[in-house]
């Protein structure tokens, strides 16, 4: 693939996964989803009528926002079930809340990637890479990360970046990790939810992201982990800042 046809994937790549900030999103038709006065999350217009099927958790839509109705004041009479929900990533939690709901709220959300790659004798990179069981809800058979999972932790990158699908918006910080493995490493697949691994030269891994073979997501960890290891670089890549840029949104 011709080096300019390889980058324009990856800017629709990143337009995909940025689609809530462009143009012709439902953003301006969204509601703000806000606990305590403090906005949480965006609810697509389409929800908030359900939402008012249940007055007794949710006041009706005032403001252009949608919040709790004011006897759910504390956080133990706030959460319903399993994920945290917070203005921020370092701000005390204000309720739990299913993880399947937290799309239908536009409630940030992150995972914690590995990076899982081998450097040979001669300095030649290696990633492994995972391709998910064709019995996954999500993404069924496409390639992953080693290990990927749902998560709130803290790392040293944060790729941040915000989407719309018909299930909702999707606002998500991935915490990424890299991890050099022993050169005789080898994961095994034991728990159903990956098919195989494979060990490929980074070079096959770049040419990878172009194809429609790995998980959105996941395609963006790579692309940050080749910048950030020089795999791409700004005298070479002249859309380097556009990529940095898509990697890093701003979540509101």
């Amino acid at each position: 693939m011709a080096k300019s046809a390889w980058s324009e994937k990856m800017l629709q790549l990143l337009r995909r996964m940025n689609n809530f900030s462009l143009p012709g999103s439902c953003r301006p038709e969204c509601f703000r989803f806000e606990i305590n006065d403090a906005q949480v999350g965006w609810i697509r217009p389409h929800v908030a009528p359900l939402l008012a099927r249940h007055p007794e958790v949710f006041a009706p839509p005032h403001g252009g926002a949608v919040a709790l109705r004011p006897g759910l004041d504390t956080y133990d009479r706030r959460s319903a079930a399993k994920y945290s929900v917070m203005p921020k990533f370092s701000d005390p939690p204000m309720m739990w809340m299913e993880r399947a709901a937290t799309s239908l709220f536009g409630v940030k959300r992150g995972g914690v990637h590995i990076n899982g790659y081998t450097v040979s004798e001669g300095g030649e990179v290696s990633m492994w890479l995972a391709r998910r069981s064709s019995t996954k809800q999500t993404y069924p058979g496409l390639l992953d990360n080693v290990p990927a999972v749902w998560l709130l932790a803290s790392a040293s990158n944060t790729p941040c970046y915000t989407y719309e699908e018909e299930d909702g918006v999707f606002a998500e910080n991935q915490f990424v990790f890299d991890l050099e493995l022993p050169r005789d490493f080898k994961p095994r697949v034991g728990d159903g939810e990956v098919h195989e691994f494979y060990l490929l030269p980074i070079e096959k891994v770049k040419e990878l992201l172009a194809t429609e073979d790995f998980k959105p997501n996941c395609a963006m960890v790579v692309l940050d982990f080749l910048i950030r290891h020089s795999f791409i670089e700004p005298d070479t890549e002249p859309c380097y800042q556009e990529f940095v840029a898509g990697l890093h949104q701003t979540l509101e």
